[in-house]
């Protein structure tokens, strides 16, 4: 008879001492990892109670460190071997930098989506073995348990208002030093630059017109001058730019004109700029 194997469950030990100690040491830190982990995240349930107490200290706009933490934790009635002061202190200590706390926390985020995958096909075998449900059923619920933890596991394209405002404003400052009204790329028709100032990255360019009224003539142009003249912008702060000067780029489509006198200008109006 072949002996057991028992597995353990993946986790590191490691990853989620860093992320505790990070938070204590800069509680931008706690900003970072509160964006990507929550307290059910840690494999160790008293690095998870650490965690949330943190959270909760942080987001009340109260200080976080080893005084109030311990408080806190006191308050919540946790055990005394988290709560003691020894325990955080340890993990300050030890902690090197917090300036890595975001790759800390996707490797702890990983391994709580590995937890939770190998629970899900457990549970997907017992209703398999069990026999009692319709194939279809079996399969639907499998599919939607998949599909709520892939959908979870993007929650990382969640960005900091602070780093986006930040970028928004270096793409601010570098726009006034340019000459010209272009700031994004070229698209080798005047009049159409000077509305859009620019194709702008996380743009979405429809040309609107009729059919065969020249939607190809125009688009093809346009993107050979866009790819000649490709430049890379941060799109995340376009939402804080627009949103700071109130400016909605929308403009009524009209029917293409192939007369060389009128063809920037009908471009321009029939060119429909959303921000995604």
């Amino acid at each position: 008879m072949e002996a057991a194997i028992k597995r353990i469950l993946p986790h590191s030990t490691e990853a989620e001492q860093a992320v505790v100690g990070a938070m204590l040491m800069d509680k931008d830190a706690i900003m970072v990892a509160a964006e990507m982990l929550t307290g059910e995240d840690f494999y160790q349930s008293a690095y998870g109670m650490l965690f949330d107490a943190m959270v909760e200290l942080f987001q009340a706009g109260k200080p976080v460190d080893l005084i109030t933490l311990q408080e806190h934790l006191k308050e919540k009635n946790a055990p005394p071997e988290i709560s003691g002061l020894e325990f955080a202190r340890e993990l300050l200590v030890n902690a090197q930098t917090s300036a890595n706390i975001k790759y800390y926390a996707e490797i702890v985020r990983e391994k709580a989506t590995l937890r939770k995958m190998i629970k899900i096909n457990e549970e997907i075998a017992n209703n398999c073995y069990l026999e009692n449900q319709p194939l279809d059923v079996i399969m639907d619920a499998a599919e939607k348990r998949i599909f709520e933890l892939a959908q979870h596991g993007n929650s990382q394209e969640y960005t900091p208002i602070k780093q986006v405002v930040l970028n928004a404003l270096e793409v601010i400052e570098k726009a006034s030093k340019t000459k010209g009204t272009v700031t994004g790329i070229p698209t080798g028709f005047i009049d159409l630059d000077y509305k859009l100032s620019g194709l702008q990255r996380s743009d979405l360019i429809l040309v609107a017109a009729r059919p065969s009224t020249s939607n190809k003539i125009t688009g093809l142009p346009v993107a050979y001058t866009a790819c000649n003249n490709f430049s890379c912008r941060p799109h995340k702060s376009r939402l804080v730019r627009e949103y700071s000067s109130r400016t909605v780029f929308s403009f009524p489509p009209s029917t293409m004109m192939a007369t060389s006198d009128s063809f920037a200008k009908a471009t321009a109006s029939s060119i429909i700029a959303c921000s995604s």
